[in-house]
């Protein structure tokens, strides 16, 4: 697909480049509209701007077709790397997640009484300190 692109945006190259040479050069563009050979400078040069638009409208239309058709297969390939990207982050997250055990218990263990009587009792403190007095 790259190489027709390429050929035919030098196709378009080179046709533009032709078509400005006949435009800015009124001797070639006289020279190359007589060799249509009806007699008249005003038909040969009319049939010659014709067939110059004709072929520029059909260059143009294949450059425009060659560039969607690229630009339609390179989102397809992208989205293609797009969801294999995905389809690997989703198995990396899979291999590092932790396997976890069937345990009969809950899975919060809540506090019971005798926890929490530990957790509540304080160490006997001495008491305060009165404060100095002058």
């Amino acid at each position: 697909m790259l190489a027709l692109k390429r050929i035919v945006t030098v196709a378009v190259m080179v046709y533009l480049l032709l078509a400005l040479l006949f435009l800015l050069l009124p001797a070639v563009r006289g020279s190359v509209a007589s060799l249509g050979g009806s007699g008249s400078v005003v038909d040969d040069e009319r049939n010659f701007f014709y067939v110059l638009s004709f072929v520029g409208v059909v260059v143009l239309a294949l450059h425009l077709i060659t560039e969607n058709i690229d630009s339609s297969v390179l989102r397809r390939t992208v989205g293609q790397q797009d969801s294999k990207i995905n389809e690997l982050k989703a198995k990396l997250y899979d291999v590092h997640q932790p396997t976890t055990v069937a345990t009969t218990g809950p899975a919060v263990s809540y506090p019971t009484a005798v926890s929490a009587a530990e957790r509540d009792q304080l160490p006997p403190q001495a008491p305060p300190a009165s404060p100095t007095t002058y």
